[in-house]
C-alpha cells in the first residue's frame, strides 16, 4: 500500500513562520521517510506591477529581483542546513514568477503529496503578499495543503 505522504513540498519565505513550516516538513520526513522539496519564489509578477506602476524604474527591479534571490539561496541553504541535522535530504529549488503559481507547479512537477505553509505573518505587508498566495495555493492545489501553525515545531525539531 502506498503512504498517504511520499513527497512533501514546503513553501519558503525567509519569514519566521515559513522556517517553522520548514522545519515541520522536516520532522514529517524524517518520520514518514519521504522526499523533501523546499521552493523558493522570486516574486518577479509583483516586481513587474511595481515597475509598471512606475514605484520601481527598470535599474531598481533587476537590483531587487537578484536581492532576493541571493535571499532564496540563504533561506534554502538554511532549510538544507536544519535538514542535514536531522539526516533528511531536501532538493532545494528556486523558481521565478507568481509565489502560488510556481509553488503549485513545483508540487506538480513533484507528483508531491502535500505542500506546507507557515502560518499568518505579523507584518501586514507581507501578510498580505503572502496570504494572498497562500489562499490560491489552498484554492488551486491539486494535492492537500497543510497550513503549519504547530506553537510547540521548535522543541518537537530539537527532539527529533
Amino acid at each position: 500500500m502506498k503512504s498517504l505522504i511520499s513527497h512533501i513540498v514546503t513553501a519558503v519565505t525567509g519569514s519566521d513562520a515559513s522556517i517553522l513550516a520548514a522545519k515541520y516538513a522536516i520532522v514529517l520526513a524524517k518520520q514518514y521517510h519521504c522526499k523533501l522539496t523546499a521552493v523558493y519564489v522570486v516574486d518577479t509578477a509583483t516586481i513587474r506591477q511595481l515597475t509598471l506602476s512606475k514605484i520601481f524604474i527598470q535599474e531598481e527591479a533587476a537590483e531587487y529581483e537578484k536581492s532576493l534571490e541571493n535571499n532564496g539561496s540563504r533561506y534554502l541553504a538554511y532549510v538544507e542546513e536544519l535538514a542535514h541535522a536531522k539526516g533528511v535530504k531536501v532538493e532545494k529549488i528556486i523558481r521565478k514568477g507568481a509565489i502560488y503559481t510556481e509553488v503549485l507547479h513545483v508540487a506538480e512537477d513533484k507528483k508531491a503529496d502535500i505542500i506546507l505553509l507557515g502560518g499568518w505573518e505579523k507584518n501586514t505587508k507581507t501578510r498580505d503578499i503572502i496570504g494572498h498566495s497562500h489562499r490560491e495555493i489552498m484554492a488551486n492545489s491539486k494535492c492537500s495543503v497543510l497550513l503549519v501553525k504547530e506553537p510547540n515545531i521548535d522543541q518537537i525539531y530539537k527532539n527529533v
